[in-house]
């Protein structure tokens, strides 16, 4: 089987990608990316000499390369993690989450269409259907939980679901969509909440927080996840959209101070922040439905996750401190320095 996987050289991506090299050695992987500012190729190195993997350096929105490319490989499969995906950023400039997250989708599927690929699985998130109030911890989000967007960056991600869905109604394109909750782990680029509060403890930084921190997110181990898309891809049924989620709920002034007390570092240097534009209160997702049909839950619990992710870090400093200098230094000072 040859794979088409977008944005592998990405958080969730790139743990994808190992994940089915190891487990399928007989696979043809095929790494499509424009490694924009989140796009990292030294992520790769470990498999860029691995002689079922490709690398291919393109945006999605180019069409003329993404046909190109299916008529070189023909797919049996394409896995689309690409997408621009932080809030923030979406906030500050939403015109190229349209143009990545659904025009981009739209170029992956035409191409699916004119190749005839037996499968095209669409990764989305949680955030398409809005929030949950704080004091009702007795909802989830389920498959059928309406759409209720909150930012630019959801706003794409939803369009692009509802594209991927009119395909496979309209054209009969073998589609399969899941929504994730929070992932952490290895490789997450550290503008988000986890690995950015690691890098700044490390490094004796103020640790800035939304608001007051009680926002909840239900959070997913990214291996967990990769496994999810391979039982889908493999087993999933066509049309259909899966729920993906931890059962993990936190709230994110408690993650802070968990990495602060694994690390050895006081609480003094967390900083409250003005809160996010729009900001979602609560995520929660319930997986019921791909446990039915596909046996999959959650192997990794949190307390456990987040060690072996903090270990990561500790271990990989050079990874993660290339990053946070250059572009993303003044990104960052620019989201954070006047709040």
């Amino acid at each position: 089987m040859t794979i088409i996987v977008t944005g592998g050289a990405g958080f969730i991506g790139s743990n994808f990608i190992f994940h089915m090299l190891k487990k399928y050695p007989d696979y043809r992987i095929v790494c499509l990316d424009s490694l924009t500012y989140a796009g990292n190729l030294s992520t790769l190195k470990g498999v860029m000499e691995n002689k079922n993997f490709r690398f291919v350096k393109d945006d999605i929105c180019n069409r003329e390369g993404v046909f190109a490319l299916f008529e070189e490989e023909r797919p049996d499969a394409v896995v689309n993690f690409a997408a621009e995906s932080h809030v923030d950023r979406s906030i500050e400039e939403p015109q190229i989450f349209l143009q990545t997250n659904i025009l981009g989708t739209a170029t992956l599927m035409d191409a699916c269409r004119e190749y005839k690929v037996g499968r095209y699985h669409q990764v989305s998130t949680d955030e398409v259907y809005g929030d949950l109030p704080l004091d009702r911890p007795d909802l989830f989000f389920t498959e059928t939980t309406p759409l209720h967007t909150s930012s630019p960056y959801s706003s794409s991600k939803a369009s692009a679901d509802l594209l991927v869905l009119a395909y496979h109604r309209t054209y009969g394109l073998p589609v399969t969509i899941s929504r994730c909750s929070n992932n952490y782990g290895p490789y997450h680029f550290p503008e988000k909440l986890i690995p950015l509060m690691i890098a700044n403890a490390l490094n004796d930084k103020s640790l800035p927080v939304y608001g007051k921190g009680e926002n909840v997110r239900d959070w997913l181990y990214v291996e967990d996840h990769c496994k999810a898309i391979d039982l889908i891809l493999h087993k999933g049924r066509v049309g259909e959209v899966y729920n993906v989620g931890g059962h993990n709920e936190m709230k994110n002034i408690d993650i802070v101070k968990l990495i602060c007390k694994e690390l050895g570092k006081p609480e003094s240097l967390i900083t409250y922040v003005v809160d996010r534009k729009g900001h979602d209160l609560r995520y929660a997702i319930d997986p019921t439905k791909i446990h039915n049909e596909l046996g999959w839950l959650p192997e990794t619990k949190f307390a456990d996750g987040i060690k072996k992710t903090i270990k990561w870090y500790l271990e990989n400093r050079e990874w993660w401190q290339e990053i946070i200098s250059g572009e993303y230094k003044n990104y960052y000072e620019r989201m954070y320095k006047n709040r």
